[in-house]
Order: C-alpha cells, then sequence, then structure tokens
C-alpha cells in the first residue's frame, strides 16, 4: 500500500466528493477568467457589432474597477489639475436660507488616497470620471440633448450628496447645491523655460434642486 504521509495528495489519490470539488472549482475560476479576459479586450477592441450590443453590460463591468487609462502614454498628457468643488443652500430651522462655503471633494479624495497603500480604482476615479462624463454630454453653456446628459446630471448630483448630505443636513434642509471645477496649470520643472499662468480658472454650474432621487439610500429629504 502507497503512502504518502504528509505529502500532497496527487488528484487520482483524492475521494470521489474530493475530486469533484476540484473540478467544480477550477471549472469556475477558468469561467471567470475567461469571462474577464472576454470583457477587457471588447472594452479595448474597436467598436463591432458584439460590444456595441453589449455595451451597457460591458461598461457595468468594466467601470470602474477596471478602467482603461492610457493617458500616460499620449502624445499631449495632461498638464493642469481639475478640482471639483461643491456648495449648498441650506433652509435653516429658523427659516434662513444659508449659502455654504465651498468644499473641495478632489482635495478630500487626495488626502484619504495619500495614506492608503491600497487605494481602489473607486476612491481613485469616481469622482474624476463623473466630471469627465459631464463635460462629455454638456457643452459651455451647461446645455445638454439626450438621455446621457440628464443621466450625468444625476451621477454628479448622487456622488455630491452622498459625501456632503450628513454634513450640509446638520445645518438644515439642504435645497440647492452647486458644482464648480477650478483648474490650474502643473508647474513647469525647474529647468524649463516655458512661462504659465498660475491662476486658477473655475466652470460653475447652476444650481440644482435637491429631490430624494438625489440622497443616499435611506435618506430622506427634511
Amino acid at each position: 500500500m502507497q503512502h504518502y504521509g504528509d505529502e500532497p495528495r496527487p488528484p487520482a489519490a483524492l475521494s470521489l466528493p474530493s475530486r469533484i470539488v476540484v473540478t467544480v472549482v477550477a471549472g469556475a475560476v477558468t469561467l471567470a477568467v475567461a469571462v474577464h479576459l472576454a470583457m477587457m479586450f471588447l472594452h479595448v477592441a474597436p467598436p463591432n457589432t458584439l460590444s456595441k450590443q453589449h455595451s451597457e453590460v460591458i461598461n457595468d463591468y468594466v467601470f470602474p474597477e477596471y478602467e482603461q487609462n492610457w493617458k500616460l502614454f499620449a502624445p499631449n498628457p495632461l498638464q493642469q489639475n481639475i478640482a471639483v468643488q461643491v456648495r449648498a443652500q441650506v433652509r435653516t430651522e429658523g427659516d434662513d436660507r444659508l449659502t455654504t462655503g465651498w468644499t473641495d471633494l478632489s482635495a478630500v479624495d487626495g488626502r484619504a488616497l495619500l495614506h492608503n497603500p491600497v487605494p481602489s480604482h473607486t476612491q481613485q476615479n469616481e469622482l474624476r470620471r463623473a466630471w469627465e462624463y459631464y463635460l462629455n454630454t454638456h457643452d459651455a453653456q451647461n446645455r445638454t440633448s439626450g438621455a446621457r446628459g440628464e443621466l450625468a446630471e444625476r451621477y454628479v448630483r448622487r456622488i455630491v450628496m452622498q459625501r456632503m448630505s450628513a454634513q450640509w443636513a446638520a445645518r438644515g434642509k439642504v435645497e440647492q447645491i452647486q458644482v464648480r471645477s477650478m483648474t490650474t496649470a502643473v508647474s513647469p520643472p525647474s529647468w524649463s523655460s516655458e512661462k504659465i499662468s498660475e491662476k486658477p480658472r473655475y466652470r460653475e454650474l447652476p444650481w440644482w434642486p435637491v429631490t430624494a432621487d438625489d440622497l443616499p439610500e435611506g435618506a430622506k429629504i427634511q
């Protein structure tokens, strides 16, 4: 009789139930890897019939955890920092309307990432991608046509309220919110003779009324 002692037992030496479990696990892992590779391939490949037909499923799988971003290798890499800032109009218990100061959500994200050795893609990309999505669906006058623009607005509002509703609600009923971006140029290296303006540029969006759909799950308008 062959004895294996403490050495790993080969698959043939396993019991039938153990072999079934190993086979099922191996099959599940293989299927998961195949699905992941297929999703990523369809996402980065040129548009085709399959990727267009299943674009919603593909995007839901890819974003935000598996986002592909090749700007590092672009001919014209980004040379500016864009910060997303928010404020609110709050109705106090004394029926006064209070406008809060601006809160820099990008700076909050930056501080959280600085002390996180393994930040998620959601931490890194949620706010940035939401703002890019808004810009890509609106013109310079913040006008949009179509459902994608309305979806972008709702997405931005929900992110803002998810992060700020508790803080603002402590001061009263949140009636409206406003979002703006602050764009500043990245300073050139010390050896460069390039001259750039360090003055920030702002883009303010109109005031948006807050609805129940904008609040985090379970929260209610006061």
